[in-house]
């Protein structure tokens, strides 16, 4: 019985040998080092955040504004910083606080050491009323649908929903060749149908219709346009449904003009 137990820790220990011949042979002295030294260099990292992380005790803002005021972008911003300081403050929240008002178009927010963050915004600019309370700008989109207070300059646009970009491309397209023979577009209008209705300061409308777009109104403003330019305080409206030409509406009989119209009759 003895001489079994001796024999079986000799296996043991034979055992246990082959065993630690088949680990590698690491440098635990190293090793210890550099976890010691990553230990202190992560408790560094942490003191040094701790440091930064101040108090945010000023919010700088940007911009120049005309619909917007400085408190009120200030306020929206201090509303998302629950206490944080300007390491821990999550920037993206800010930010998206800002966009949320009236007005704004774009923002960015970025940290001012030691104890700041800085909000820079740009505002939204009108080129247009649509659907008589709507505001849309340049890029056409609808970033505002309640207007109360409308420049009366701005042109009066409309169409149905989702076609904003379509009618402000058309406006921008046409505005530059209609100021230039001295008239201003002040509407444009696309109807359920898909038909096209303008609207200058003079008070002549322009029918297009809803065919061949694009080939009338270079009509319009290659032939038609000089004519409206002279005699306006004659024209009603001028009728572009035609095929090879376009028609007049006079105010009165007496201002009628020969060789005009197209073929006689409109084509949507």
């Amino acid at each position: 019985m003895l001489n079994r137990r001796r024999n079986q820790r000799r296996r043991d220990g034979v055992a246990a040998r082959s065993w630690q011949s088949l680990l590698p042979a690491l440098p635990w002295r190293a090793l210890g080092i550099a976890a010691a030294s990553l230990a202190g260099t992560a408790a560094a990292v942490a003191g040094l955040l701790a440091l930064l992380n101040q108090p945010i005790e000023h919010i700088e803002v940007e911009g120049r504004f005309q619909h917007l005021t400085a408190l009120d972008i200030e306020q929206a911003a201090r509303a998302r910083l629950h206490g944080a300081g300007l390491v821990g403050v999550r920037l993206e929240d800010i930010g998206s606080a800002v966009r949320a008002l009236p007005w704004v178009e774009a923002v960015s927010v970025e940290r001012r050491w030691p104890r700041g963050i800085a909000v820079r915004v740009s505002e939204q600019r009108a080129v247009a009323l649509w659907n008589g309370a709507g505001l849309v700008n340049g890029h056409g989109e609808l970033f505002r649908s309640d207007a109360r207070f409308v420049a009366p300059e701005l042109p009066r646009l409309g169409g149905p929903v989702g076609t904003e970009a379509e009618v402000v491309t058309r406006y921008q397209a046409l505005q530059g060749r209609i100021a230039e023979a001295g008239m201003r577009l002040t509407s444009i209008q696309l109807d359920a149908r898909g038909a096209w209705e303008l609207a200058l300061d003079n008070g002549v409308s322009v029918r297009v219709g809803r065919k061949q777009v694009d080939e009338r109104l270079a009509r319009f403003t290659d032939t038609a346009l000089r004519l409206v330019a002279q005699r306006a305080h004659d024209i009603d409206y001028v009728d572009l449904r035609y095929t090879n030409g376009f028609a007049i509406g006079w105010r009165s009989s007496s201002a009628r003009v020969a060789g005009i119209a197209g073929d006689g009759k409109p084509h949507g």
